[in-house]
């Protein structure tokens, strides 16, 4: 199926574990680690719209860009529930979004640069970005790391489940290509009785040095990379890189 096509109904429900207020704390002191104030904001794989919720709560202009039109409706559902008007969502892939203008700041959580997976993809990704920042304005994402792609996906399996859905997911990991791909099984309680869907999705293992490579030939700077959402430094066994870089124009 189409990517997310069928997770998009259960993601919030199983992903109740995800630290969005973290993320957001994370963003604001980076912003202030960077002297910057931005008030328009671009989150770069929306999703669902929890962290465009999230800094829209905490007075930013949002602009949420998702490539799935069904996570984009749960984040327009959730816009209107939280009645935040200064939210624009758009359809747009990661590769070939265009806005209408340039922003403060770029986001974009949850490793969805993993999700670029084509060759190319990076500096396609990146120099939009950097072609959307205001000078000096800053890009933060994260990526899963080559330790948890090795350690922790590898060709594992895993049972992911709340009160009304559950999903099975089996990982199958060539180290050699940096291919990760996922097989979900998602099932989920209706009306009607249990129903069964299942998804394919992959990711791409990146390293330090093919990352900062990629953003350098962007056009960005001070590149750094942490550990956690505190800005501690990694460690050999850190799952999770926190990027933070500058656009130099």
């Amino acid at each position: 199926m189409k990517s997310y096509e069928a997770l998009s109904a259960v993601y919030d429900a199983l992903g109740t574990d995800i630290d969005y207020k973290g993320f957001a704390d994370f963003y604001e002191a980076s912003f202030r680690r960077a002297g910057l104030t931005p008030s328009l904001v671009l989150d770069l794989g929306c999703g669902t719209g929890n962290m465009t919720v999230e800094l829209a709560k905490r007075g930013y202009d949002m602009i949420g860009v998702d490539g799935s039109a069904e996570m984009l409706s749960h984040a327009m559902t959730r816009k209107y529930e939280e009645e935040l008007p200064s939210i624009l969502l758009l359809q747009q892939d990661m590769c070939g979004f265009e806005l209408y203008g340039t922003v403060g700041a770029v986001v974009s959580s949850l490793d969805c640069v993993n999700y670029l997976t084509e060759e190319g993809d990076l500096d396609r990704c990146f120099s939009l970005v950097h072609n959307y920042l205001d000078p000096g304005g800053i890009f933060l994402f994260d990526v899963n790391t080559p330790y948890k792609f090795k350690h922790v996906f590898g060709n594992n399996a895993y049972i992911l489940e709340n009160e009304n859905c559950y999903c099975g997911w089996q990982n199958e990991y060539d180290e050699e290509s940096g291919l990760c791909r996922f097989y979900l099984s998602i099932f989920e309680e209706t009306e009607g009785g249990w129903q069964r869907s299942d998804e394919e999705q992959a990711e791409r293992c990146y390293d330090r040095s093919t990352l900062t490579a990629a953003l350098t030939r962007a056009g960005f700077t001070d590149i750094e990379f942490f550990g956690d959402t505190a800005h501690g430094a990694p460690t050999e066994k850190t799952e999770r890189w926190f990027i933070s870089a500058i656009c130099k124009k």
